[in-house]
């Protein structure tokens, strides 16, 4: 059976040593309620409920699928208790606001408590994280009396959440969707339409289930501006608080998948459902993208959890595995063989994997920092610095850490040998779960065209430019017993620099060169990010006695010579221009020759 052992050290590091967590929170007068103790004491308990409750009905869930029947989804045996289990512990309120039954944690620390459960079951993941996702876009644009009919009961895992945006012929053009939202007179609207891909869009684990819905009204403007958001219950709410009749909405088949099979992923039909507005009419999108960004951020989330369960697993395997010797001489004379860490090979794939967790797992928080600071700072000039910061990396944190993780876990599998191959050993069904990450909330392509589009060109790189000077601000601070990773920061900080302005001189001339360039451009500024996360463990370790902390000085230095020069990989395809591209006729591509 694989194994997992949520790496908490390394988590506290992250937070304690990297970011001075507490510091930070203490500083702030709305998360003064948190310290390092209670933080890690709640690290501590996600990860006995990930290793013992999630962990073992991994395989199961995956083996066994969620099922369609007469109408209805069921989940597999087990998720409903340890769903009850997971929602009685207060885990899906954890970061809400208190005023709706949450615990107020920053998001630093709640996307630490998501990697764990990520790592263990992402398929079981996804319910609440849907969940999450609604009651944070119904607390930002919901009515008060929206608010306290929903929040409670989605907060308490009484009642679920989903989104219903894609269509089958509208995904990221959601401006062509074609669900109708007609006004009923009385307030209420009655939503007619079909949408596809409904994560969580039926199951058992909870009573009643809140679909946050795209449609358009009949006399809407045309495309995007033209959407609006209802709250479509699956079964009414009466003035009570209590579920009232059915609402003529349900699933109409539920996705054969490739991996997460134990997520109900579901054909939504309503057949003139009832709905209630969120917000104002034409103004649904904006409230939407409060629960997408957050999901993208789940994502590389996501990524990051199955890169730590592969690594674990890859390097438990090779430790144990004996074949071979190692090329300096036998390294272990009493047994038939070397283990094949001994191997050089061996090594780099699991350093690859390594240097991506720990990378990742800063960057997330980092982000998440930022996160916090919108929320729950009072300097309205740090919250519009944090909010530009927030739009910049979204597209990184989904993209780059699930293209890295998804990478990475194709690594670990390697290690495995045939082995990997097999499907007792967990990691072809890591790899098969992760593979949607890169996929849903927006494509990789999709997020490498926000980025160089909307969060670069479009500002003139104002954004980006930001960030550049915060890292050479904090890498020219470094002392010089670290100018390994400060030298090759400020170089790839000049030559993210250089680029972007080549980009948007390039992108005033030929309208289709940064579509071509998008995703070599993120991946740079992703290698970039991570010699910035390097350069932040490096100086919080630099001066720690131990072990544990000259391992994390080493993968820097490993990172810097093995993996950041990838960077001048990515910036020649960038300058190379889109003409290789577009070139071609349509007819090339499916004329046979």
């Amino acid at each position: 059976m694989p194994i997992y052992n949520a790496p908490l050290a390394d988590m506290k590091f992250i937070l304690n040593d990297v970011f001075n967590a507490e510091q930070f929170w203490q500083a702030n007068e709305n998360l003064a309620h948190l310290d390092a103790a209670t933080a890690e004491a709640i690290l501590e308990e996600m990860a006995k409920f990930a290793q013992n409750v999630t962990l073992p009905l991994n395989r199961t869930g995956d083996e066994e699928g969620a099922k369609y029947e007469n109408g209805a989804v069921t989940t597999p045996v087990g998720f409903k208790e340890a769903f009850k289990q997971y929602a009685e512990g207060g885990w899906i309120g954890l970061g809400a606001d208190a005023e709706w039954g949450g615990q107020e944690m920053p998001k630093m620390l709640t996307v630490l408590s998501d990697e764990m459960l990520f790592a263990t079951n992402p398929s079981f993941m996804l319910y609440p994280l849907l969940s999450v996702g609604a009651g944070m876009a119904l607390n930002s644009y919901g009515s008060q009396a929206q608010k306290e009919t929903y929040l409670p009961k989605i907060y308490s895992g009484e009642w679920s959440g989903t989104m219903c945006l894609t269509e089958p012929h509208a995904g990221t053009d959601l401006g062509i969707i074609k669900t109708k939202a007609e006004r009923n007179g009385d307030g209420t609207y009655s939503i007619t339409g079909t949408k596809i891909f409904i994560t969580g869009g039926d199951h058992d684990l909870a009573e009643n289930i809140i679909h946050l819905v795209l449609a358009k009204t009949p006399d809407a403007p045309a495309g995007s501006r033209g959407i609006s958001l209802f709250i479509v219950p699956k079964f009414l709410v009466n003035e009570d608080g209590s579920m009232g009749e059915r609402n003529p909405v349900g699933p109409g088949s539920i996705e054969h998948k490739m991996g997460i099979k134990a997520s109900a992923t579901c054909v939504m039909n309503f057949d003139g459902a009832k709905g209630y507005l969120v917000g104002k009419e034409n103004e649904g999108l904006a409230a939407m993208f409060v629960m997408m960004n957050y999901e993208r951020l789940s994502m590389g989330i996501q990524g990051l959890g199955a890169s730590e369960f592969a690594y674990q697993n890859a390097a438990q395997y090779a430790t144990d595995r004996l074949q071979g010797r190692s090329a300096s001489g036998v390294q272990s004379p009493n047994k038939p063989a070397d283990s094949i860490l001994v191997h050089g090979d061996v090594r780099r794939m699991l350093l690859n994997v390594r240097a991506n967790n720990e990378a990742s797992r800063a960057f997330a928080v980092y982000v998440g920092q930022q996160l916090d600071i919108t929320k729950f700072s009072t300097d309205a000039e740090a919250i519009k610095k944090a909010n530009d910061r927030v739009a910049l990396l979204t597209p990184i944190a989904k993209a780059y850490l699930t293209d890295t993780a998804f990478n990475a876990t194709l690594d670990a599998q390697m290690v495995f040998g045939g082995h990997g191959y097999i499907r007792e050993w967990g990691m072809e069904q890591c790899i098969r779960d992760l593979r949607i990450s890169q996929i849903y909330e927006g494509t990789n392509g999709v997020q490498s065209q926000d980025l160089i589009g909307r969060k670069t060109i479009k500002c003139n790189g104002e954004f980006i430019a930001e960030y550049i000077q915060e890292i050479r601000d904090f890498t020219n601070a470094l002392d010089a017993d670290l100018n390994f990773i400060k030298d090759a920061t400020l170089d790839a900080a000049a030559e993210v620099e250089a680029v972007t302005q080549h980009i948007i001189e390039a992108a005033k001339e030929n309208p289709e060169y940064a579509n071509g360039a998008a995703v070599d451009y993120l991946h740079a500024v992703g290698l970039l990010s991570f010699s910035y996360m390097f350069a932040r463990i490096a100086h919080a370790a630099k001066d720690k006695q131990g072990e544990f902390y000259q391992n994390k000085l080493g993968l820097a230095r490993y990172f810097v010579q093995r993996i950041l020069p990838e960077l001048a990989l990515r910036i020649t395809k960038v300058k190379a221009g889109s003409e290789a591209l577009t070139q071609f006729s349509e007819e090339y591509f499916t004329t046979q020759s």
